[in-house]
């Protein structure tokens, strides 16, 4: 076996820098034979590493466990669904999806930031995973604590309201609730996620007052939003989309610079009149903290690939979503900027969180 370049059985010679003909030569040096066999047993962990990195490079050998701190039916859940199968069907492995909801996604995040750093659990999370540490203590570092992977789709939010609610625009939206103040109820999938810090940066552009509910996830907010017990929420397109095409919600405006061709008809907020609101989320895959390089770099490179394939490119924008390929650096300077970002936002509209 070869290591750096060099044959295994030269590693006398490799740590002294002396022949082994030199170190064998007089017995009176008794150093000599303890450098020999130091040696012999540095050269021996050498060959231990180098086969648990030849073992790394079969990556994987088993299955692996996808958990995402959400419950089903939220915009996680697809993307994490998608992901694992086609992993599995590339690699030849069982994926086994697990959602782990609540405590604002902590339980879930926390579970893998405790699991062990062999790249055979997976978190698939969102926005919230930076800004959580913004609104409350944490069991776990969002940077130090996790391996970036991969980011996967960028979301934008669109503003959907039950089609009870007496509004067609932004505009008379915003009239209603000028006229309302506290009146209206927007839900969230909890304190602190995308959706509801975009009901929070609204408010605080426009001056108008509005009552937040916080769910468990985008899937019981979107229940009740269609059961008009809210009146309005920010989703992400995936969430939304068959709800919208079968009439039981009414779009109002969508983040982002341009329409989507999944829903054209749907302005920007700035075509609504409110050019300076604009938001967004992505979704990611994180290792714990300590997965072997070499494992986060293949799980990305697999991941880049999928999100390149035309009925991936497909399926996403379809649903109003945006493939985000990114390296494990790339999406750590995501994270870092990002946590900067809303933490900004948090403190300017004094966000607090409400268990």
């Amino acid at each position: 076996m070869i290591v750096r370049g060099l044959p295994v059985n030269s590693s006398a010679q490799i740590m002294t820098g002396f022949p082994n003909s030199a170190l064998r030569g007089n017995s009176q040096h008794g150093q000599c034979n303890a450098l020999v066999t130091a040696a012999r047993g540095f050269a021996a962990a050498l060959l231990v590493l180098s086969s648990a990195a030849l073992a790394q490079t079969n990556y994987p050998v088993k299955a692996i466990h996808f958990i995402t701190p959400f419950p089903p039916g939220g915009s996680l859940d697809p993307l994490t669904r998608m992901s694992a199968q086609k992993l599995s069907e590339k690699w030849g492995q069982p994926a086994v999806v697990e959602n782990r909801p609540g405590a604002n996604t902590i339980i879930g995040t926390n579970a893998v930031a405790k699991a062990a750093p062999d790249g055979y659990t997976i978190l698939v999370a969102g926005t919230p995973h930076v800004v959580n540490s913004s609104l409350f203590p944490t069991p776990y570092d969002p940077i130090r604590d996790f391996a970036p992977i991969a980011t996967i789709a960028r979301s934008r939010q669109i503003l959907v309201v039950n089609p009870a609610l007496p509004v067609a625009d932004l505009k008379a939206l915003l009239a209603l609730a000028k006229a309302k103040p506290g009146q209206l109820a927007y839900g969230s999938s909890g304190t602190g996620n995308t959706n509801h810090l975009a009901g929070e940066l609204l408010c605080n552009l426009t001056g108008i007052k509005m009552l937040h509910i916080p769910y468990k996830g985008a899937g019981p907010a979107t229940i009740d939003l269609i059961s008009g017990q809210l009146q309005l929420s920010f989703h992400v397109t995936i969430t939304v989309m068959p709800h919208i095409k079968s009439s039981r919600l009414k779009p109002i405006a969508i983040t982002g610079k341009t329409r989507i061709a999944a829903l054209p008809q749907v302005p920007v907020f700035a075509e609504a009149g409110l050019p300076e609101f604009d938001i967004s989320g992505w979704t990611g895959m994180f290792a714990p903290a300590g997965t072997p390089r070499d494992v986060v770099e293949k799980i990305s490179g697999e991941m880049a690939r999928m999100l390149a394939a035309p009925d991936v490119v497909e399926r996403l924008t379809s649903q109003g979503l945006e493939p985000l390929i990114s390296s494990p650096d790339q999406f750590a300077a995501l994270l870092k900027s990002d946590m900067a970002k809303f933490a900004r936002l948090i403190k300017d509209a004094n966000i607090r969180y409400e268990p």
